[in-house]
């Protein structure tokens, strides 16, 4: 064929003063010289060349990893990964953790009296809070999903404000416009929680951007679970991050239930950390439940993220010892004895504190007082919070737009009317007049 097509050129006028010969030659030149003899140079991949048939099959490939610093009894296993984090630190991790342990059954408690009418715990995953928070610069932003509160304690969060924001009452700093939990500080820098899953995994990307663009050192860290990973949101934001080459640490909670689904019929691949490579970022799993491992893992993400203005997935393995929310009943999908295993055998609280005792830091006596102090502010806060009266109900208009437009204020008009008219009927005297 090639012969014949170059003998029909030989025939045009193009090609009349050509030897032969010379046509000959460049038709022998290889067709893999132009393509790429020893790598293919298709756009958008990194290949290699094969003349086998054979398909990529999921489940012959060994499982990412899990990296961990202690065992289950505190122990360090490696001493060159221990992050030798003095004293004082180590025993703030261990307060800060067991205070929201103290807070969560407080508040729980109250949900299930009336008190409040939402609720969500954070039993087990204390570890994925603190262990993080720990590693960020304080200045560094925080996105989170809504069971992140370890990370707000840490930070500087007080008792008051958490029971405020739950309560709604007048010290809340939402004004009590938003559901309880749904935390949000300017001056810690953690954005508001929001309820629909994923939406903050695409802001976080923007606002990393944004870092990138300023060139002012930090990062962003946007906290989600397995369940979000399932998101629309969370692969648009993945592959912003990526290309657009993001300092932002996307941190997978993987506590193995999306409410009452298990991760088993969430995806079938290795869990949310293999999708990383795919995305072309660089990947980390992780054991949620050492409070040193995800510190160290979340300090290196941290590096790479200030030092090369590149994204980081982190996936934290841990387990949802509580119910998803107060909204819940999760032994309806699992059994007891499997929350009980996790809760005695692999509990974040208890391996700090072995760790704490080995060292010679912790005792018998300080776990007594602690425990007296620890639930002594919490319910005093809770006492503070619950007394105080709701935000007066013209805040619903507020802070919509920078100056109130003319509907907004008829509307508001016609609300004060009403309330009015109708007093009687409205727990008035609940609320800031």
């Amino acid at each position: 064929m090639i012969v014949r097509r170059l003998l029909r050129s030989c025939l045009t006028s193009q090609f009349s003063e050509v030897p032969f010969a010379t046509l000959i030659k460049a038709s022998s030149i290889s067709t893999h010289d132009n393509l790429g003899e020893d790598r293919p140079q298709f756009p958008g991949s990194r290949s290699q060349w094969t003349e086998k048939l054979e398909f990529i099959q999921p489940d012959i490939y060994d499982g990412i990893p899990v990296y961990r610093v202690m065992n289950t009894k505190g122990q360090i296993i490696d001493q060159t990964q221990d992050p030798q984090l003095p004293e004082e630190t180590v025993v703030k991790m261990y307060k800060v953790m067991t205070q929201l342990n103290s807070m969560d059954r407080i508040m729980y408690e109250s949900q299930r009296q009336g008190r409040i009418s939402f609720y969500m715990t954070n039993f087990g995953e204390e570890g994925t809070h603190i262990g993080s928070a720990a590693a960020l610069n304080p200045k560094d932003l925080i996105f989170g999903q809504y069971r992140e509160a370890g990370t707000l304690l840490w930070r500087g969060f007080s008792l008051d404000q958490f029971m405020n924001q739950c309560y709604g009452n007048c010290e809340d700093l939402g004004k009590g416009r938003q559901m309880p939990v749904h935390y949000g500080s300017k001056d810690l820098n953690f954005v508001t929680i929001s309820s629909p899953l994923g939406t903050q995994m695409p802001q976080a990307s923007g606002a990393a951007y944004a870092f990138k663009r300023q060139k002012n050192g930090l990062c962003v860290i946007c906290y989600f679970g397995e369940g979000t990973s399932s998101e629309g949101d969370a692969h648009a934001a993945l592959n912003f991050a990526a290309t657009l080459e993001c300092p932002v640490i996307f941190f997978c909670r993987n506590n193995g239930y999306a409410i009452s689904t298990p991760s088993r019929e969430q995806y079938k691949g290795d869990g949310v950390a293999g999708r990383g490579p795919a995305y072309g970022i660089h990947t980390i799993r992780v054991d949620g439940n050492d409070v040193f491992a995800v510190y160290n893992a979340t300090k290196a993400a941290r590096d790479i993220c200030a030092s090369e203005n590149k994204p980081v997935l982190l996936e934290a393995m841990t387990y949802r010892l509580g119910h998803h929310s107060t909204s819940d009943d999760s032994t309806a999908y699992r059994s007891v004895d499997e929350v009980r295993y996790w809760d005695e055998r692999d509990h974040p609280i208890a391996r700090l504190k072995y760790y704490l005792v080995s060292k010679g830091w912790w005792d018998d006596a300080k776990e007594k007082a602690w425990k007296e102090q620890n639930k002594k502010e919490v319910l005093q806060a809770f006492a503070r919070a619950e007394k105080k009266l709701k935000p007066n109900w013209t805040e619903l208009f507020k802070d919509v737009y920078h100056e109130m437009p003319q509907h907004l204020r008829e509307q508001m008009k016609q609300m004060q009317e009403h309330v009015k008219k109708y007093e009687e009927h409205y727990q008035v005297k609940s609320f800031v007049k």
